[in-house]
């Protein structure tokens, strides 16, 4: 039976929409939501269905019944943490979007807008390994402050994505594979994948590994405690720090790489050095993410929207040729992987998991 499948991928300022049919995509779109129409909401989960209906009329203009699809899928927020899997959306996972941290991030927009559509017309909505995905042995989380365990939100639906790209194309299963994977985007996270599992990972979100286009990343103590008590700066102007204004954006007033490479390539020192010191510590992270591994590993796989960028990727190669041999898949093809995971479901390749909180 070739399966049709709706993939939805919500971000803070845009909502990416893919049609499938037996795995191969039909039709795709992003739908983009100005800062005036979202700053009508007092929080994330009033947007629903106003983005809801834009999906939809978007689909009608383009010839397609929203109505008509076998399984819907979304992207899977903040919630608690999880095995890696597909998640149908259940009553506690909604429940969770509403009243917990997961809404204060659009990706849980994804579970709410595939429950919605799953349950008009009485087909399953699924959610595929959310950004919350927990696999880590407990040495892992052990943090150096007593009842503060290392948190873990990362990029999971790439990373593994990728991973089982790796794979296939190495006729290996990944539960077989040791990969040191690097997502490279808004925010960068560097997992270690051993025995189908991702044994340890940066924090992506929370401040924690290298510093991104938009992330501070990890920082000394002493300057986060000084500025929480100069009377300068909000919560939220910490928060922003942390996970959307530090980061390149704090030092050089953008977010945008392809504009920051093309200063450094034009003589701009600073956008140089930041350019540089970005990748220096991803290649740092990937180093310690190999230390998790025993430095025993198949590959370094480096992915993300950064990995398109080839002065970027080589400052990494660089650095790390001597731990593994790198593998580039640049991207971020969530829409498939979301597919992907539904379409296991449905051929009963893969059992759905039961979300528990």
């Amino acid at each position: 039976m070739a399966y049709k499948i709706l993939s939805i991928n919500p971000g803070s300022t845009s909502t990416k929409v893919g049609v499938f049919e037996d795995g191969k995509l039909l039709f795709s779109e992003t739908v983009r939501h100005s800062k005036e129409e979202l700053d009508k909401f007092a929080a994330i989960t009033d947007q629903a269905d106003m983005r809801l209906e834009l999906i939809t009329k978007m689909l009608t203009e383009n010839g397609i019944d929203i109505n008509s699809m076998d399984a819907y899928v979304g992207r899977g927020g903040i919630i608690a943490p999880l095995e890696s899997g597909v998640y149908s959306v259940n009553d506690k996972m909604v429940d969770d979007i509403f009243h917990t941290k997961a809404s204060k991030h659009a990706s849980c927009l994804g579970g709410l807008f595939a429950r919605k559509l799953g349950d008009k017309n009485g087909k399953p909505s699924f959610v595929v390994d959310p950004v919350v995905v927990d696999e880590r042995p407990a040495v892992a989380k052990v943090s150096g402050l007593p009842g503060h365990d290392r948190a873990c939100v990362f990029h999971a639906l790439n990373q593994k994505a990728v991973a089982h790209n790796y794979a296939k194309e190495n006729g290996k299963a990944y539960e077989d594979c040791r990969l040191v994977v690097a997502h490279m985007g808004g925010g960068i996270t560097v997992g270690a994948h051993a025995n189908g599992k991702v044994i340890d990972v940066n924090d992506g979100f929370n401040g924690e590994g290298p510093f991104s286009p938009e992330r501070c990343g990890g920082i000394q103590m002493d300057a986060v405690i000084n500025m929480c008590f100069s009377g300068e700066y909000t919560k939220a102007d910490m928060m922003a720090f942390a996970n959307k204004k530090g980061g390149v954006s704090a030092h050089l007033n953008t977010n945008d790489m392809r504009e920051v490479e093309r200063r450094a390539s034009e003589g701009d020192e600073k956008a140089k050095l930041i350019f540089e010191a970005m990748a220096y510590n991803v290649a740092k992270e990937i180093g310690a993410m190999a230390a998790v591994l025993s430095y025993d590993i198949d590959a370094v796989i480096l992915t993300g929207g950064l990995a398109y960028s080839k002065p970027f990727v080589k400052l990494i190669t660089d650095r790390v040729a001597k731990i593994a041999p790198t593998v580039i898949y640049p991207g971020e093809d969530e829409l498939q992987a979301l597919c992907d995971g539904a379409l296991r479901v449905l051929r009963k390749e893969e059992n759905v998991k039961e979300y528990k909180g």
